[in-house]
Order: structure tokens, then C-alpha cells, then sequence
């Protein structure tokens, strides 16, 4: 299929293990024919879906609008694939053009090979067409093309969002070890958040659930002031994107329950108070600065989502066995009544919790396979070893 009038086939990408989560976010956009994959979630729609799905999505990283698919055995088959888009009506003259590869195909294992042939292609046709070629500009192009390579085909679409929707631009990237800003919207969204129960964080770190907690509860578009890839396309209708903004803003409410982040690092909260300012969500949320090990009693009916650090990433295992202890002993005292979600990255540390685990859902934070364990607590929680499942396995 060549690119021509919408219905288009777009592609949403998103971490390992949000597909489902991806695929109803879309369904509740009115997208068609949604269909999750393999980190990706496949959908139907025009101009007007593409807008709407890079402003609103949570858990989406990039919208994706597929130009052409096909099998491309070797460099003579993907240059002729990529040769079959009309690739004058897409790149202006003056404009410029890059090409990010992921994936492999037989005979083209290497990305930076594949990127090139596609380069050519793009550029052999357009030169054929106006006898000049388009610059290729890697770090600013007007137009960004994404191939992905696999076993059964390849796809080759345009790259509608630009920087990832998981850069919100109320963070500075670093810290130690922090969540990607769509994984944490999909924790939230995982756990049943829609900001009808309080909310707590007592780790806040530097406040990504807190702030995608408050960006969920206020009904707030995560795209909503960013800028996007298509933005810079010559067919580009900057009156729907102004109507999808539009639209975004008129949902817009007031939480309606507390939401609260705390942690021990006075550094770690100042930072989270900083970001929620960024984001325009610093007067919904609360902080502290306290010791999940100490930590108030919490309200019943309190849905708490934190992610404990656990040391693969930040090389800081031993001793943590300890504090996974206190920090199950702190749920069972301090939030009788309440639901907890922890994001595990560690089997045995997951076990020193000593918490029944009512659900379990593999993830990925980054490279690192995790589990995310639902915890139902109340007066008296069960101890593993008393007819307990720490639940962190399949």
C-alpha cells in the first residue's frame, strides 16, 4: 500500500507491555481498526487522528504514519520499496529530510546501512523528478522518515511526532534512575487511576507519578503545549491542530481527590516541586519530605503507585533486601484500607516484601524486565510463608 487519501494506517508506539493499555486509549479517542502488536499499537485514521493522538495519547512514545510496507530482500528490495513513494509531493524543494532505521531484515542487519539506501532512494527520485537533490539534515529535518525493518516485511512511515511523547518538557532528563514519563502514565492507568480515589507516591523521587497522577486526574492532554514533528509538513493544517488543542482544553477540571508525594531526599522533592511548576501541576499536588518507613496513615481507599529502587539499574542490591522489608512492614501498618502498586525489578527483592501479591503484569522499564505487583492491604496482611504469593512470577 503506497500513501495516499486518510483513511491512513498509523502505528503508536509505546513501552513493552502498555499495548493493551495503548490500544484502549485509542479506542477511546474513536480511532478504528485498532490492533496491538509487539510495542506498537495499529490504527486507522486521517490528518485529524494523527493531531489527536500525539496530543492526547499518555502512554504513546511515537505516531507513526505508514508510507508503504512490503518485503525487501536485501539492499535491491528495500531501495525499491522506499523508490515508490511519491516522495516529491512530501519533501518541499528547500526542505530537508532524515532517516531513522530500527530492526532487521535479511541483508540488512545494519541499521546505519539501511538508513542509507533509503536515503538514496528518497533522494534518487526526487532528484529524477526535479533534477536536484533534497539536504539531509540529521538533527532538525523537516520531515522525519522511520523505517522498521523485520523478518516477515518492512514499513516505512513518517515520523509524525519528533522529539518522544514521553518528554512531556516538565523534566530534566537525569536523576537517579527516573521513569519514563508514558511508563508512569501507565502504571497509573494499569492500576484503574482516574483520579477518583487519592492518590500517594511516599517515593516520589523526582515526582513523575505524581505529576502524570495530577496530569490524569485533571484531565490534562500530555501533549498540550509541545510541539510536533508534523508541524513542519507541507500538507500541515494548522487550524486542526488548534481545534484538537482546543477541544483538549475545554476537558480540563480540578482533581477531585488529594494526590501526595513524598520522599526522605529534601533534594529529591525540591526537584519534584520544581517539575509539577513545569507542568502546571504544582497547586494539585502535595509534598513532603518523609520516610516511606515512617510515613502518616494513610486515608482508606488510598491508591498508592511508587517505584523502589532496585539496584540492577543503580548497582545498589545489597542492603536493599532490608529496607523491601520495611517498606512491606510500612504498608501493612500505615495503609490498612488501601491498594499498592510497587514496579519490581528484582525477584528476590519483590520476595523480601513479604506482601500477597493479588496481580502481577510483566513490564519493561527500559531494558529491565520487571513485575508490577498489585498489593491488596488491610488490617492484618498476610506475611509470605502464611499462605502468601510475593507473585513474582508468570
Amino acid at each position: 500500500m503506497v500513501f495516499g487519501p486518510p483513511p491512513w494506517r498509523l502505528v503508536a508506539t509505546c513501552t513493552r507491555g502498555l499495548e493493551e493499555v495503548l490500544a484502549g486509549e485509542l479506542r477511546e479517542l474513536g480511532a478504528g481498526d485498532v490492533a496491538p502488536g509487539a510495542g506498537s499499537v495499529s490504527f486507522a485514521g486521517d490528518l485529524a487522528a494523527v493531531h489527536e493522538a500525539n496530543v492526547r495519547l499518555r502512554t504513546g512514545m511515537r505516531v507513526l504514519v505508514t508510507l508503504v510496507r512490503g518485503r525487501t530482500p536485501g539492499r535491491k528490495g528495500l531501495y525499491a520499496l522506499a523508490s515508490r513513494v511519491p516522495w516529491e509531493d512530501l519533501i518541499p524543494p528547500g526542505s530537508t529530510f532524515a532517516v531513522e532505521t530500527v530492526g532487521k531484515a535479511p541483508g540488512l542487519e545494519h541499521s546505519g546501512f539501511a538508513a542509507l539506501v533509503v536515503k538514496d532512494a528518497v533522494a534518487d527520485r526526487i532528484r529524477g523528478r526535479r533534477g536536484a537533490r533534497p539536504d539531509v539534515d540529521r538533527r532538525n529535518p523537516d520531515l522525519r522518515v522511520h523505517v522498521h525493518l523485520g523478518r516477515h516485511g518492512t514499513s516505512i512511515s513518517l515520523d509524525s511526532t519528533g522529539e518522544p511523547l514521553s518528554r512531556r518538557g516538565y523534566r530534566h532528563h537525569g536523576g537517579a534512575a527516573p521513569l519514563a514519563e508514558t511508563l508512569a502514565a501507565g502504571l497509573l492507568l494499569l492500576a484503574g487511576y482516574d483520579g477518583g480515589a487519592p492518590f500517594a507516591d511516599p517515593l516520589c523521587g523526582s515526582g513523575t507519578l505524581v505529576a502524570e497522577a495530577a496530569l490524569i486526574a485533571s484531565r490534562t492532554a500530555p501533549g498540550l503545549r509541545r510541539s510536533f514533528a508534523f508541524e513542519r509538513w507541507p500538507f500541515h493544517d494548522p487550524a486542526v491542530l488548534d481545534d484538537v488543542r482546543h477541544r483538549a482544553a475545554l476537558d480540563r477540571r480540578e482533581p477531585p481527590r488529594p494526590i501526595r508525594g513524598a520522599d526522605r531526599s529534601r533534594r529529591a522533592v525540591a526537584t519534584a516541586g520544581e517539575n509539577l511548576r513545569r507542568a502546571g501541576m504544582h497547586r494539585w499536588v502535595e509534598l513532603a519530605v518523609a520516610d516511606v518507613r515512617e510515613m502518616a496513615p494513610l486515608e482508606p481507599g488510598t491508591l498508592v503507585v511508587t517505584n523502589p529502587p532496585y539496584g540492577e539499574r543503580l548497582g545498589e542490591t545489597t542492603g536493599l533486601e532490608g529496607f523491601y522489608r520495611e517498606l512491606g512492614d510500612a504498608l501493612k501498618r500505615r495503609a490498612a484500607g488501601c491498594t499498592a502498586w510497587l514496579l519490581v525489578g528484582n525477584r528476590e527483592l519483590a520476595g523480601a516484601i513479604g506482601l500477597r501479591a493479588s496481580r502481577r503484569i510483566r513490564l519493561f522499564n527500559g531494558p529491565i524486565e520487571c513485575r508490577f505487583l498489585r498489593f491488596d492491604l488491610y488490617e492484618g496482611s498476610r506475611r509470605h510463608g502464611e499462605g502468601g504469593d510475593t507473585g513474582v512470577g508468570e
